[in-house]
């Protein structure tokens, strides 16, 4: 089915019924200039040659050759082969718990890393079925909405730190209830969800919600991840151990219960993270015995693009136009000629360009296949050539713009997108090579740079919540390298400050008189000691009861 790329300039075959209208007042003026010259037969005479059927014919080439441009414009383009694809598989949301207990290193490197690691195995189990991810700690955020492009729910599984949520605690019943919104609500069956957590938090709610849920028909399966005994916390901040409110340290340890009680109540299947291969498999058998749906869906990029022959067309008829005399005697000889001629320069001016976009769209293509079996050598070249051969064409800019960015190379890959968004004309497009733009200079550490990208990409698409996660998580992380660098030039000034007291210390200590020797007994020392400790002792019990009652008492951040 042949659809519009571009189906806004439509707006200008409005012209038309005003090309019309001109036409016909031109006859009418024709006309009126005839009566007004004079006798009709003497002006009949003069003007024997003329004929107004060519004249018609010359503006009916003109329409046609404008309409034939509008819509080359608007790029009617089909999908190469079948627009349609078949596959069976179901609707799986991942909500991994991202607060900082995740950090704990009872099971090496830490829990997060480990759980990351099966989850991108898990995705590779899963080819044919939609996936989702949703993060949460103190709070659960949408990360990425279900699709079938599991190379970016990787690209945004490789994001997900402790740092994406501002808010510590574990909140596992809401990110149940951000899952099953992500959901067709509409549909009973094919919905699962993989909660990845160590569940130290024990949310009440999250029992209530697993079972609405499992009414609805979403299973629900949980892997613990962590040791019952628990661990200490590094915090990343301070790269120390992590103390309580009272000055002891945090221990972490994993809540089985509750993991076990949400998959029960989801008829689903709890698992104790052990090995990966192992949980991965069993995972897998478990997704695969709730059956898969036939699902039928668009998923083709490549498209055959018919702007080059309407482009060709429209120009055909300018010439044919230009080449058509509104005279009725013409020269036999002069015809061929005309014809000839009309030959040659459609053939000099309409067959070159259409052989050149015919060869940019076949490197394109080439590239997409060698893009999507992950040889990104071979689909950078082939986009190169299709950017070199013409340079205005945004498709294969920002194509290859992903392939040098998969490749690594960060700065061609910027140059890239700077050459796709100064060439694309849709506002869409522009705010697509914008955002990619910004991924690209978020990985390598250059913030106020994404910033300005995410930025750009919100202006041209106010709609893009990915762009407006992705800009929240730069200007957090642009705030703490501040507050960093600040700490930082605090402490290279404290040693200078420390000389100048030490010498003005010593200058009071010089002229203030030396101590006489103490005139208290022993014992009387003994009993004025034993008497400020009891002191001591009285005012600490009385902070902490203070502190027991106050209603400001901070919350867990782990």
């Amino acid at each position: 089915m042949i659809r519009f790329q571009h189906i806004e300039y439509l707006l200008a075959l409005a012209l038309v019924p005003l090309m019309v209208l001109v036409f016909s007042y031109v006859l009418r003026s024709k006309k009126n200039t005839i009566k007004k010259i004079g006798d009709p037969a003497l002006v009949n005479q003069l003007i024997k040659d003329y004929s107004p059927s060519k004249f018609l014919l010359k503006f009916l080439l003109i329409v046609v050759a404008f309409v034939a441009g509008v819509i080359a414009l608007a790029n009617p383009r089909m999908p190469q082969g079948s627009t349609m694809v078949n596959r069976s598989g179901i609707d799986v949301m991942i909500a991994l718990d991202v607060s900082k207990s995740m950090l704990a290193d009872d099971i090496k490197p830490n829990r997060l890393e480990r759980a990351k690691q099966f989850i991108a195995k898990l995705i590779d189990k899963l080819p044919n079925d939609r996936i989702g991810i949703v993060v949460f700690a103190g709070r659960a955020y949408l990360q990425m909405p279900l699709t079938t492009d599991h190379s970016a729910a990787k690209m945004y599984l490789s994001s997900a730190t402790p740092d994406v949520v501002p808010t510590q605690g574990t909140v596992i019943g809401d990110a149940l209830k951000m899952c099953y919104n992500a959901f067709n609500t509409k549909e009973k069956k094919y919905k699962s969800v993989v909660l990845i957590s160590d569940g130290e938090d024990h949310d009440k709610a999250a029992e209530k919600i697993t079972k609405a849920m499992a009414d609805e028909g979403v299973m629900i399966n949980t892997v613990g991840i962590g040791s019952p005994e628990g661990t200490t916390i590094i915090d990343p901040a301070t790269g120390e151990t992590k103390m309580d409110a009272e000055g002891r340290p945090v221990i972490t340890k994993l809540n089985e219960q509750e993991l076990k009680s949400i998959a029960g109540n989801g008829n689903g299947l709890y698992q104790l993270f052990t090995n990966t291969d192992e949980i991965v498999d069993a995972m897998d058998k478990q997704l695969q015995s709730m059956g898969q749906r036939a699902v039928t869906e668009n998923s083709l990029v490549n498209f055959r693009n018919f702007f080059p022959w309407l482009l060709g067309l429209s120009l055909v008829l300018l010439l044919a136009e230009f080449f058509i005399s509104e005279v009725k005697k013409i020269i036999k000889v002069k015809k061929v000629i005309i014809k000839k001629e009309v030959a040659v320069l459609t053939v000099l001016f309409i067959l070159p360009s259409l052989l050149f976009a015919q060869n940019s769209n076949t490197l394109i293509k080439n590239g997409n296949e060698a893009y999507n079996k992950k040889e990104y050598d071979v689909a950078a070249d082939n986009y190169r050539k299709a950017a070199d051969k013409e340079p205005a064409n945004e498709k294969a800019q920002y194509n290859l713009g992903n392939a040098l960015y998969k490749k690594g190379n960060a700065d061609d890959a910027l140059q890239a997108y700077d050459a796709a968004i100064k060439s694309s004309k849709s506002k869409s497009d522009q705010s697509a090579s914008w955002y990619n733009k910004g991924v690209s200079l978020q990985n390598n550490k250059k913030l106020p740079e994404c910033i300005d990208a995410y930025k750009n990409a919100l202006k041209l698409n106010p709609a893009d919540e990915d762009a407006r996660f992705n800009l929240q998580k730069a200007l957090l992380q642009q705030q703490k390298e501040q507050q960093q660098k600040e700490q930082q030039d605090k402490e290279k000034k404290k040693p200078k400050d420390d000389k100048q007291k030490d010498k003005q210390q010593q200058e009071k200590e010089q002229q203030q008189p030396k101590p006489q020797p103490s005139k208290m007994t022993k014992k009387e020392a003994e009993e004025k000691l034993k008497a400020l400790l009891q002191q001591e002792k009285n005012l600490q019990n009385k902070l902490r009861r203070v502190d027991a009652a106050s209603p400001d008492k901070p919350e867990k951040d782990w």
